[in-house]
């Protein structure tokens, strides 16, 4: 089995991910979520939401601009430091990320009859610039390289609109952009991508740091496995000196067992007082109006990447079906209902009817097509962890046949009861 393979066909073929603009032959490093896919992101942004905002009396959330002041980003240090290392084959001049040894090879095979040079590594901007205004000459500004500096400027509008105290943290999902050298990995490094980050604020104290800092690694572990990923797929990975970011003064990655090898998760940062010193903001005590430049720790994951993750993650065949065991929370459709044959009026009138009922609270599929082992197998393949199928004892008794993915066994389940049954199953 081709893991990667059989994934990225089935996002496709089901209508979770599209390649973006394809009907023009496609653009590099970005994609386009269909029906499914839009319902598993989604997904995926509500309960990370809910996690760290709604269930914390200590996070609040905001939504910043995608285009901001370019000051922001010469203060920041991103306009000089946000880099990756780029090398030119000498022949063609290709050029690709010079730490990436799979797409150098990848790219020696095409030149077979001669040997590939490469030029020295240079430092490679990220940044995505544009250009706006209606007269020249425009004014030149950067689509967000990450979504944090929008908290960074924000800080002060936060407290004093909230009157929130120190410790805190302020919550954000939203889309970056990066002119990456070489995307590739299906959505795994676009151009165009979603992060979740918490940016968490504290007195400058190095034990306390490494306190705050443990806390939240193991937070965010546990709710990747929380949400069904296998324990032994992940794993925590520390940065060296060398390779962090210029802004972290320790950073930890949560890493996946992919395909293409053990690929950052979601990275947790001890980012000192590095932005808001760098944008001269300060927090002062409401109560000993004591001063100082708060220290940050930060988590941050990529909406695309964990969808991504959950999709191989929960892939499985078993015989004759393909099973995606996605997290029922995760899962697009949380229920399909189907009545038992497609020419009997009154199935079909009975099914209408709890599908509606059921839809007032979750997004439920409906199949009336082929026969009823067929309708099963689609929604195993798409990920839906209850069928609830109406037939002829529907009509009689008030009662549907409730059948799980998983284990393929079935419940008898008074409608009435259904709403309560499903709750219950969702935990």
């Amino acid at each position: 089995m081709d893991l990667m393979a059989d994934v990225t066909s089935l996002a496709k073929r089901r209508g979770f991910i599209y390649p973006g603009s394809e009907i023009y032959g496609g653009l590099a490093g970005f994609w386009d979520y269909g029906p499914l896919g839009v319902e598993l992101k989604n997904n995926i942004k509500r309960q990370w939401w809910k996690d760290m905002v709604y269930d914390r009396d200590d996070v609040v959330g905001i939504d910043a601009a995608i285009i901001m002041n370019p000051e922001v980003w010469k203060a920041s240090g991103h306009l000089d430091a946000f880099t990756d290392p780029l090398v030119e084959c000498k022949i063609c001049h290709q050029r690709v990320r010079a730490d990436n040894e799979e797409i150098k090879k990848e790219h020696e095979k095409t030149h077979e009859d001669k040997k590939v040079e490469w030029t020295e590594p240079k430092s490679f901007n990220l940044m995505t610039e544009v250009f706006l205004g209606v007269t020249e000459p425009k004014q030149k500004a950067y689509l967000r390289g990450e979504i944090t500096q929008g908290v960074f400027v924000n800080f002060q509008n936060v407290i004093d609109s909230t009157r929130i105290k120190l410790p805190f943290g302020i919550a954000q999902i939203g889309k970056a952009f990066r002119n990456e050298i070489t995307p590739g990995n299906f959505t795994f490094r676009s151009r165009e991508f979603e992060q979740m980050e918490l940016e968490y604020f504290m007195r400058p104290d190095d034990k306390e740091a490494e306190k705050v800092f443990g806390f939240w690694k193991k937070e965010r572990m546990a709710w990747y496995v929380n949400l069904g990923v296998k324990k032994e797929n992940l794993r925590y990975r520390d940065h060296d000196p060398d390779e962090r970011a210029h802004y972290a003064r320790f950073a930890t990655d949560i890493e996946y067992n992919s395909p293409f090898g053990w690929k950052e998760f979601e990275g947790i940062h001890h980012r000192g007082d590095w932005d808001l010193g760098r944008h001269k903001l300060i927090y002062k005590d409401p109560d000993t109006n004591e001063e100082y430049t708060p220290w940050v720790i930060e988590t941050s994951g990529g909406v695309d990447r964990a969808a991504l993750f959950f999709l191989l993650d929960a892939y499985n065949e078993e015989k004759s079906r393909v099973i995606l065991k996605l997290h029922p929370k995760l899962a697009p459709f949380k229920l399909a209902v189907f009545p038992l044959l497609a020419n009997k009026e009154e199935l079909i009138n009975k099914a209408r009817e709890i599908h509606q009922i059921l839809s007032r609270n979750y997004f439920v599929a409906w199949d009336s097509r082929g026969n009823i082992g067929k309708r099963y197998f689609a929604q195993d393949e798409i990920g839906t962890p209850w069928c609830v199928t109406i037939d002829f004892q529907s009509l009689e008794d008030d009662t549907v046949t409730v059948r799980d993915r998983d284990t393929t066994k079935q419940e008898r389940v008074s409608v009435d009861k259904l709403p309560e049954y499903i709750e219950n199953k969702l935990g």
